[in-house]
């Protein structure tokens, strides 16, 4: 495969399939560290949850919805990146809008795969549902296809903020340091340390969304037989009843798990997209 001409511009395939490789490896290595950080954040409590306990529990939904949602988040950020019509002086622009359009075309593959694992993780059913694959029969049968997208909404409204932040600053961190450097393209180790650092702050800032979007997932009431709370009234009641430490709850863990998954994220994409451009 080539780059078709344009240097560090990967192909439609090329974004494929490094992002379904960068998807895979950071969820696996990661995965323990994601179970403590949703079971810090779930209401019953971390050791009801499930503790250090079964800390690979939930993991067959992430081995299959990693690569698929990866790869459409990097084929529609890059496409994007290299044709939305925005002027070049306004690049971090075009960074958040293809980063914000990308995560929301992941999460039609993401969300599903999440509810899950964050039910398998936290126990939710019981023993009823010590697998992925239980638990995925589980809500189908008492949620139906709607269960699957429970907390799409706050998923969105986490994941929006969070990459609009990610992206524009891994973009421009890159660049400082091409340019502190004095060439292009980066090593992958270098890009790695890029979106560890963006990857870190962007977490912290946005881990109050992340314990609401977990809450929501965890809700296993049925919609049909009685209003749920609106997103807002949940980040009130979450805020008045646990106090403001409750919104950044898993905060410590979600900051090193991302910085960190940032590093192999996107660190694993570049050496993934240059060894493709490269054959």
């Amino acid at each position: 495969m080539s780059a078709h001409g344009k240097e560090k511009a990967p192909t439609f395939y090329q974004s494929l399939a490094a992002g379904g490789v960068a998807g895979t490896a950071v969820d696996l290595l990661f995965f323990p560290i994601d179970t403590i950080k949703t079971r810090l954040q779930s209401s019953q409590g971390f050791l009801r949850a499930g503790g250090f306990n079964g800390i690979y529990r939930g993991i067959g939904s992430v081995v299959v919805g990693s690569a698929p949602g990866a790869a459409i988040f990097f084929c529609t950020y890059d496409t994007l990146k290299q044709t939305l019509p925005i002027p070049a002086h306004l690049a971090p622009v075009t960074h958040m809008v293809s980063a914000s359009i990308g995560e929301v075309a992941a999460c039609l593959v993401r969300v599903p795969t999440e509810v899950i694992k964050t039910r398998t993780q936290t126990s939710t059913y019981g023993d009823k549902a010590s697998s992925s694959l239980a638990a995925a029969r589980l809500v189908l049968s008492t949620e139906g296809l709607r269960g699957f997208y429970r907390g799409f909404g706050s998923t969105i409204m986490r994941e929006i903020p969070f990459t609009s932040l990610q992206f524009p600053m891994y973009e421009l961190f890159k660049l400082q340091l091409s340019r502190s450097l004095g060439r292009k393209p980066l090593y992958a180790h270098e890009a790695a340390i890029c979106g560890s650092v963006a990857g870190g702050i962007a977490a912290a800032v946005t881990t109050p969304l992340d314990v609401l979007k977990t809450r929501v997932m965890l809700d296993i009431r049925n919609p049909t037989h009685q209003k749920l709370p609106s997103l807002s009234a949940r980040f009130k009641q979450i805020y008045v009843t646990e106090g403001p430490k409750a919104l950044f709850a898993g905060v410590v863990p979600r900051t090193l798990w991302i910085s960190a998954g940032g590093a192999v994220f996107l660190g694993v994409y570049e050496w993934a997209v240059h060894g493709l451009m490269g054959w």
